[in-house]
């Protein structure tokens, strides 16, 4: 039986899914100090003193560059904080806190092109990134699970794209829930700006998501290390009919406009993966309804377009 955690080290703790992990971890481990320290990756004594000074027994993982076209404006960067910022994490725990379980958060998009020969991926399938972004995550995941035979404890976790309130315009759903609200509001015409609407992507809401990764410390003493966790809803989405929900949920009608900077020439037709595993070792599953994700998100921005102009 694995006890609680006693200290908790959660990186990117500020960003879209750090605050959702940190209410998740304090509420699942009232006694557990979660630290969420603001450090540079690419800075080897800052990442040193944070290990050492934490002495964390889990460490979530969660700072990254965290989007293709974050990755592509800085290619150098993005190795050096999603690849290089990862080894230099898993060094620092192994020198001050040995014994200490490191969930690192990869991505499904390291699967890449494997999803051209199965649309249900199991954490067998090999990495095949086909974008910079996928390429720095798949190779830390590799790099770190490399590590095992040097002692690292580590969990890689696979999620599929995730999303909730509070989540950037940049994304696929919020961008389109921002557009919709806009519309409905009368502060945008009814148009609504899109990519590629014919891929199919496995979707999870954010709230699901740190549940898996809170399950992953909980269970960290039974966990082999090394072990490879898709979390996924195991449904890929039409991202048509994603958009579809959403105007029905605001009772709007609008035209689609393909901007064609939005779409991606390896995008493939459906990505989605099998997370079994997932539940049979970590007893996980997800349990908020996507109507109810899509709601929420929507809810989100017609707060949020408040303080947006008028008209675009």
């Amino acid at each position: 039986m694995t006890s609680p955690p006693a200290r908790v080290l959660i990186t990117g703790a500020s960003g879209f899914v750090g605050q959702y992990l940190v209410q998740a971890c304090s509420a699942a481990f009232p006694g557990a100090t979660v630290l969420t320290p603001t450090f540079d990756l690419t800075d080897a004594t800052a990442v040193e003193a944070v290990v050492r000074t934490a002495a964390p027994d889990s460490c979530l993982h969660l700072a990254a560059i965290s989007t293709i076209a974050m990755a592509n404006r800085d290619q150098d960067r993005a190795w050096t904080v999603n690849l290089h910022g990862s080894l230099r994490l898993a060094r620092a725990i192994l020198r001050h806190s040995p014994d200490c379980q490191l969930v690192f958060v990869s991505s499904i998009e390291a699967y890449g092109a494997s999803f051209r020969q199965t649309n249900m991926l199991d954490e067998t399938a090999p990495l095949a990134p086909l974008n910079l972004y996928a390429a720095t995550k798949a190779a830390a995941d590799l790099a770190l699970g490399g590590m095992v035979g040097q002692g690292l404890r580590v969990v890689r976790a696979r999620p599929v794209n995730h999303t909730g309130p509070g989540q950037g315009a940049q994304f696929v759903v919020p961008a389109f829930a921002r557009q919709v609200a806009r519309i409905a509001a009368g502060r945008q015409n009814p148009v609504i700006h899109v990519g590629n609407l014919e891929p199919r992507r496995d979707f999870l809401d954010v709230r699901d998501v740190c549940a898996a990764y809170v399950a992953c410390v909980a269970r960290r003493d039974e966990l082999e290390p090394g072990v490879i966790l898709n979390i996924a809803s195991g449904v890929p989405r039409r991202i048509g009919d994603v958009l579809e929900a959403l105007k029905d949920l605001a009772e709007v009608s609008a035209e689609t406009c393909v901007d064609f900077e939005r779409t991606r020439a390896s995008d493939i037709p459906t990505a989605g993966s099998n997370a079994t595993r997932a539940q049979q070792l970590l007893g996980w599953a997800p349990t908020i309804p996507w109507r109810e994700t899509l709601r929420d998100v929507l809810e989100d921005w017609r707060r949020r377009i408040v303080v947006e102009p008028e008209i675009e």
